[in-house]
């Protein structure tokens, strides 16, 4: 493994402690150009690029910042959007893109008093912001400024709208569906590797408003089944959804207050256990109300197939399980949905998910060292279960190890013959084999 593809692990941004980020003077581009942004007109956006140079050995090409040229949409599809925050402020991050140290980067960052919105890199290019090479090379990254732990004063009127504007724009221009499979957080980004489960990341975090967000962008959750469909979307008011959820990186319990998230149980009971994901806790110990702790938690407009009921709860598959949330009479926890779920096809005894859509090693040329292929994480899909989804993903890997395309089949997009369709295994996104499963619309 090359010092960049060990960077591109942990390529997005959380805060400049843990990310070691450099904050230097700005690093001036020689013969830097001038670019239109790729904003709506009436967005008002400014272009400020992020840095694109070599660092340390000059003799070495592999180690630069802060993201990959390309030629998207021609080369790879765009088919994601991933909403992030800062973590730090506005200006502070506009500083940490303009320097190669920091090897992270989005395309747009939005700042949180009004809304404003700067291009960093261009969208032909990928940008290093999501902590999984497959989507950084398919999606599109947007940088809100704000704190997930604090994110309700963070997330600001001026910045939902400017965000929602950008994101209409952009998935008209690359045919992206307005659907919470593609329109992401980054804590719905999934990991490459079950060993890197524990690295990602869980902004924008539980206090960003989805129902508001997806209203703006047109989509507000609506009912478009009968109310005894299998498959539901979360739908639980932002606004008298109070949640007390604990900071366990600084060890100090938020305050009660609105919440995009649902508490998940193993049981029908408040006292149960929250759920766990076995990705994050691998030895089967319960989940925790951390913030961070995404499996034991589903957010407003994430869609999901039910799998039981009972007084006042209902369950719903969620990375390969049953998991329960309080659904009282009236309340509006959920709401019935039509759409397309995934099942497993006749005669399989499970269904691997993976985190990429990459390319079997076959695909790639017999002379080529640099083959990336997919490993299957701790989910799977067994007969019963139905995962929200059906999507195409893109089969391919975009390989870009130098700055200056000079390794042999350097700055190469492989296509794969396999196929792949995007599901909502759990609170994040995954990928299956459209060999393994059916795509069917929901009961």
């Amino acid at each position: 493994m090359t010092s960049k593809q060990r960077t591109r692990l942990a390529l997005a941004l959380t805060t400049v402690g843990a990310l070691g980020v450099a904050l230097l003077a700005p690093v001036a581009q020689a013969g830097a150009e001038e670019v239109r942004p790729e904003c709506p007109r009436d967005l008002g956006c400014d272009w400020v690029p992020a840095a694109y140079r070599q660092t340390g050995d000059p003799a070495d090409k592999e180690t630069y910042g802060n993201y990959d040229t390309a030629d998207r949409a021609k080369s790879n599809k765009i088919k994601f959007i991933v909403l992030h925050d800062t973590e730090v402020d506005f200006d502070t991050t506009l500083r940490i893109f303009q320097n190669p140290l920091n090897q992270t980067s989005a395309h747009y960052v939005v700042r949180s008093a009004d809304g404003h919105v700067t291009q960093m890199v261009k969208n032909k290019d990928v940008a290093w912001q999501a902590g999984n090479w497959y989507l950084n090379t398919h999606s599109i990254g947007i940088e809100q400024e704000g704190v997930a732990a604090e994110g309700a004063k963070w997330y600001t009127p001026e910045m939902y709208r400017s965000t929602a504007k950008l994101v209409r724009h952009l998935a008209a221009q690359y045919d992206i569906p307005l659907d919470r499979e593609h329109i992401i957080g980054h804590d719905g980004v999934p990991p490459t590797s079950t060993a890197g489960t524990k690295n990602m990341h869980w902004d924008p975090g539980p206090y960003w408003d989805w129902n508001r967000f997806m209203a703006l962008l047109g989509r507000p959750t609506v009912p478009t089944a009968s109310p005894r469909s299998e498959l539901v979307t979360v739908s639980a008011d932002f606004k008298s959804n109070k949640q007390a959820f604990r900071d366990c990186e600084k060890g100090v319990d938020l305050p009660l207050q609105g919440s995009s998230a649902v508490p998940l149980h193993t049981a029908p009971d408040a006292a149960s256990p929250l759920f766990s994901d076995p990705g994050l806790h691998p030895d089967g110990s319960p989940g925790t109300n951390c913030a961070a702790d995404w499996g034991s938690k589903i957010n407003a407009t994430q869609r999901a197939v039910v799998a039981d009921r009972a007084e006042g709860w209902t369950a719903i598959w969620w990375y390969g399980q049953k998991a329960w949330f309080r659904t009282p009479d009236r309340a509006g926890v959920t709401t019935p949905t039509s759409g397309y779920v995934v099942k497993p096809k006749p005669g399989k005894t499970e269904v691997p998910v993976y985190g990429v859509a990459y390319p079997d090693k076959a695909d790639y040329p017999a002379d080529f060292t640099g083959q990336r292929v997919g490993t299957a994480l701790p989910y799977t899909i067994k007969p019963g279960q139905a995962f929200p989804g059906g999507g195409e993903a893109p089969t391919g890997y975009y390989y870009a190890p130098t700055i200056d395309s000079s390794l042999p089949y350097d700055h190469t997009y492989f296509s794969g013959r396999e196929t792949y369709v995007t599901v909502q295994i759990g609170h994040r996104i995954g990928f299956v084999k459209t060999s393994d499963v059916d795509v069917v619309r929901a009961r």
